[in-house]
């Protein structure tokens, strides 16, 4: 078939030097050759169409041409030649190559254009072809050698180039500035380090240390490998800096989240080199816009690039998309991908992420189904979108489909595969997920394997991820066993176990203290208020240099909120080098947590001052900041909600309506916030309406409770505490029928109530008390001691209220109830345990009753300490015979 006249051949003009055959159109520029080179009687070039061998035109060449008959065009034709092969290899013409080559071989081998047959071959990834070019070379020199080193590793065949790279120095050929660009590039690739050292020895051997681009390789190894500290030093030591020496520094930095020094260098470039930047350049700093959500600086970026017209680069628009998903709205997003004249399968794959970002799953999946081309991180970008907007069964269905599909499977997918299955929490599914990844030899994948560790503890199955602990952590690098395992026992309330293991492996040196198991064990701290061990990490942290990631800043800040100590979280937040919306949530969680409402609004304002783009948590946060202040701020309160989907572009979840729910409830407009619930645009979960029922308990209205409890019933809520929390709404109305009839109804579907547990901490170990509990060594003195400190509290007033005991039994074996629940037991200890004046600090896992709150009271007075106790609801702090809750918790 003739080529089309939109083919790449046809838009190319005529060569003045070649015959006008219409079949063929070629731009060559070959040198003028004598005439009697286009002599009848000679041979010559002979064009030919092509048709009958590929839909694109190529060239054949007369096999009747000897070079030896023209002995004064050697030169002339060799260049010819050459520009034949770089015009076959940008218009994709094997065949063409393949003439030239058959063609050539009749020349000398001195006029052979070998290292440009090997070029053109690679560029058509013809890897066996380039190679036997190369071994019929009778003396191949050092552009030989490097040509392929750089071919076969940029094409996954990274063995083939580190030896041709040994035997090219074993033939006595010394490497140049591009054959070592070629083989730091293969060290990258297959990240050798070692390898690397060895050819940075080298380098500086041979003197190439000036040569810019060997540099900038040596630079991005370095950063590759994880040895970000390296790079500034290389950085500095290079005379003549390019803009990809500046990119390599900024990107390493950009990678190893150091973004303000990101931003310096660029400062730096832009002041001593005035380097016109890059499309690579303006991602980079994207990123780092994006990283520590620095709103202006993105918005400059973005204007900078239209400035010098890179507004319409692919990968620029690209990284705008990812900053605006991180630090805009989803019209920001939305408009700029609307305006992209040119999209690839990254522009699709980060709008897929936005989609989910912004918690719009529907139109994730919506954007996905259109692309018009996926790859295995489009699936990923879906699947851990899946999981991060809680759709364990959706992530689930669509692994299978990747299965199905043979989708490339990367660890990330299996670990986004398990995650969505810790989601489900379901014992079956965690069973067959886990013989999937042992059939598909993914066993011993570490991450694979710390997910499935994870997933074990979220499932309950702490015996089975003790096995896999106990075998891991004989491996070196079991690090990431050791963090698992430490929150695993957290999350299951086995707290002596995870502070044991914390202890352990400190002793042990078993657990490397990086980035992650540094933020992992400051938060195992902050949740069992273990603030001795939480300021030893802390300093560990600072030693080694680890605060200067985000993530452990932010784990630093909320441990010391969490241990009631709001003055070094403040400090530790004011002091971090960078920060992203998670660590101002985290700052406005440990407001209210400790029940500073009004001080978590003027963050939220600080916040808006700064232009920082709020989350989806952020406004869960802001909204309930105003159960807190000290002033009735409803009004404030709607006006907020409503901007959500108005100004920022947030649609409010069931996570928002609950929380808007529980401040009109806090201030007593039941009624209104039925009515809300009553429009609320899609149906409302068990959440929404535990909120409401909440409030009415609170207010103690039972005719808007019972009707909230039917609704919460007929949902069919798999969470246990609902059921309680309807249970204990009869009691304490005196409907002890209904309220049997509730807890038999959880009992038959097989739920279990997590017991009421209180923890104080003494000489470094967890002292936990439930009610009535008899089971700690000391409990004799301890009952003696809550004895005497009851007829202390009775002296000065403390009236048990017997209300708060939801059994129906008589009255005095509810006063035995109420004196010895968990708090009281542990405030006991606690005050045995303690020096006298010294205060005493209690976690209790749900929610402080009413009667233990007036005891702690009236404790705080007759021994004159003050006591902070934390609960489900923040932080109590008991001075003097009055809370910090003011009673409302």
């Amino acid at each position: 078939m003739p080529a089309s006249p939109s083919s790449s051949y046809s838009r190319l003009p005529l060569s003045p030097l070649l015959p006008q055959n219409p079949f063929f159109h070629c731009p060559l520029k070959l040198p003028p050759l004598p005439s009697r080179f286009y002599s009848a009687s000679r041979a010559q070039f002979l064009l030919y169409p092509a048709s009958s061998v590929s839909s694109s035109p190529s060239l054949f060449l007369s096999e009747s041409f000897n070079c030896k008959d023209f002995p004064d065009v050697g030169d002339s034709l060799v260049e010819g030649l050459i520009n034949l092969l770089r015009l076959s290899a940008r218009c994709d013409d094997a065949e063409l190559v393949r003439a030239v080559h058959a063609f050539v071989l009749k020349l000398e081998e001195e006029t052979y254009p070998s290292n440009a047959l090997i070029a053109a071959y690679l560029k058509l990834d013809l890897f066996s072809d380039a190679y036997n070019v190369f071994r019929g070379l009778s003396y191949p020199n050092v552009e030989s050698y490097t040509r392929l080193i750089s071919g076969f590793s940029k094409s996954n065949r990274e063995d083939e180039a580190l030896k041709l790279f040994f035997q090219m120095r074993n033939s006595g050929i010394e490497p140049n500035g591009y054959s070592f660009v070629a083989i730091l590039t293969t060290c990258i690739r297959i990240m050798d380090l070692q390898l690397g050292l060895q050819i940075h020895a080298m380098v500086i051997k041979l003197g190439y240390l000036d040569c810019v681009f060997v540099a900038n390789a040596l630079m991005a190894l370095y950063s590759k490998c994880g040895y970000y500290e390296v790079v500034p030093k290389l950085f500095a030591e290079i005379t003549q800096r390019d803009i990809v020496s500046w990119n390599t520094v900024i990107s390493s930095a950009v990678n190893e989240f150091m973004y303000e020094s990101a931003f310096q260098l660029f400062r730096n470039m832009q002041a001593k080199d005035a380097l016109r930047v890059d499309y690579f350049t303006l991602s980079s700093l994207l990123s780092a816009c994006a990283g520590s959500t620095a709103v202006m600086e993105g918005q400059q970026v973005h204007a900078h690039a239209i400035k010098i017209g890179l507004d319409t680069n692919l990968s620029v628009n690209n990284a705008l998309i990812g900053f605006y998903t991180k630090c805009g709205t989803l019209n920001n997003v939305v408009s700029l991908f609307e305006r992209m004249a040119v999209r690839d399968v990254i522009t699709w794959t980060e709008m897929v992420t936005a989609y989910m970002e912004f918690g719009l799953v529907n139109l994730a999946l919506q954007a996905f189904g259109e692309m018009p081309e996926k790859n295995s991180f489009s699936y990923n970008a879906l699947l851990s979108g899946f999981c991060h907007n809680g759709e364990g069964l959706k992530a689930l269905n669509l692994f299978v489909k990747m299965v199905e599909a043979q989708i490339e499977l990367t660890d990330f997918s299996l670990t986004s595969f398990i995650s969505a299955s810790s989601l489900l929490a379901d014992y079956r599914i965690s069973k067959q997920i886990h013989g999937f990844v042992l059939k598909f030899g993914f066993g011993s994948n570490a991450c694979v394997e710390a997910a499935l560790l994870d997933m074990y503890t979220r499932c309950g199955r702490m015996e089975d991820a003790r096995k896999i602990f106990s075998r891991w952590q004989l491996e070196e690098g079991s690090s990431v066993a050791w963090t698992s395992m430490i929150c695993g026992y957290a999350r299951n309330g086995q707290l002596n176990e995870a502070i044991s293991l914390v202890h352990r492996s400190q002793s042990e040196g078993k657990m490397v203290m990086d980035e992650i198991s540094s933020s992992s064990v400051l938060g195992l701290c902050g949740t069992i208020g273990c603030q001795e061990v939480g300021k030893q990490v802390h300093c560990h942290a600072l030693k080694l240099g680890l605060l200067s990631d985000i993530g452990v800043g932010n784990a630093v800040v909320s441990m010391y909120f969490k241990c009631w100590n709001v003055d070094d979280a403040i400090k530790m937040f004011n002091h971090m080098p960078t920060t992203n919306i998670v660590s101002w949530n985290a700052l406005i969680a440990g407001y209210l947590l400790n029940r500073l409402g009004d001080k978590a609004l003027g963050i939220w304002s600080n916040m808006q001052k700064k232009g920082i783009k709020p989350d989806k948590v952020t406004f869960v946060l802001i909204i309930s900041a105003y159960r807190q202040t000290n002033l009735n701020l409803v009004d404030d309160c709607r006006n907020l909600f409503d901007s959500m989907r108005t100004v920022y572009g947030i649609e409010p979840t069931s996570e928002h309506y609950a929380s808007f729910i529980s401040v009109l409830g806090y201030w007593g407009l039941l009624e209104e916030a039925e009515e809300t619930i009553s429009k609320m645009p899609f149906e409302p979960d068990a959440s929404v309406w535990r909120a409401l029922l909440d409030s009415c308990k609170q207010h103690k209205n039972t005719i808007i409770g019972k009707r909230t409890a039917k609704h919460i019933l007929s949902l069919e809520p798999r969470d246990p505490s609902t059921y309680i929390l309807v249970s204990n709404l009869y009691s304490a109305s005196g409907i002890w029928h209904c309220s049997e009839a509730v807890r038999e109804n959880m009992r038959d579907k097989g739920f279990r109530k997590h017991p009421a547990q209180s923890w104080i901490i003494s000489q470094r170990k967890i002292h936990s008390f439930y009610a009535r509990d008899r089971s700690h060594p000391h409990v004799k003195d301890i009952y003696r001691g809550l004895e005497i400190l009851i007829l202390e509290c009775l002296k000065v007033g403390y009236v048990p209220d017997t209300s708060f005991v939801l059994h129906e039994v008589e009255e005095h074996q509810k006063k035995d109830f109420l004196f010895y629940h968990g708090p009281k037991l542990a405030a006991t200890y606690g005050l045995l345990m303690t020096k006298p004046g010294k205060s005493i600090r209690i976690v209790k896992n749900i929610l402080l009753c009413g009667d233990c709150h007036t005891f702690l009271k009236y404790v705080s007075i007759v021994t004159k300490r003050d006591i902070f106790l934390r609960d489900s609801s923040g932080v109590h702090c008991f001075s003097n015979g009055q809370c910090s809750c003011k009673d409302h918790w």
